[in-house]
């Protein structure tokens, strides 16, 4: 199983309650939750037509990707807490929500992870915008780093590297 996101993944559900999502057919122009894979895990938002009610959340399909259990909501209109979804039309596609995005901001600085880590690889980089003086970040061997946008490294901090891994600061 495995965390899929993927663009213009759209279907309705008639489906009612607090329990998994019936999916049905791709909305026009739009691909069904096939392309996120069977099993996987996905980002979700799930809108009752011409009512109040909505949800965003993570949640994993079924072996053939027709059914979408619930199975952390992010936010909602009951007070992020699952919707009880009453009958209707509901729209339910795949998303990004803002809560789990890494963007740049107008100044091209990294949002979203300040404070917390970074893995890449196989390697945790923790509370990487606070490197200091004299500390040293050890990679596993024949592990590589990939490390983008602005990296500020103060005094005598240390980057090593083990076995035939690389760090690439671009």
């Amino acid at each position: 199983m495995a965390l899929v996101i993927n663009d213009r993944v759209k279907v309705t559900s008639t489906s009612t309650g607090t329990g998994a999502i019936a999916l049905g057919a791709a909305q026009t122009g739009f691909e069904s939750f096939t392309a996120i894979g069977n099993n996987n895990t996905t980002y979700y938002t799930i809108f009752n037509q011409g009512t109040n009610e909505f949800e965003v959340g993570l949640g994993t399909l079924n072996a053939n990707s027709t059914t979408l259990t619930r199975t952390t909501v992010l936010t909602s209109s009951n007070s992020d807490n699952a919707v009880n979804f009453s009958s209707g039309t509901k729209d339910v596609f795949c998303t990004l929500p803002a809560s789990k995005a890494v963007y740049l901001d107008a100044n091209g600085d990294a949002v979203g992870v300040q404070g917390g880590n970074i893995e890449t690889l196989g390697n945790t980089f923790t509370n990487w915008n606070n490197v200091n003086s004299n500390t040293t970040t050890t990679l596993a061997t024949t592990s590589n780093a990939f490390l983008a946008g602005i990296i500020t490294v103060s005094a005598n901090a240390i980057w090593t590297i083990g076995g035939n891994g690389t760090l690439s600061i671009i």
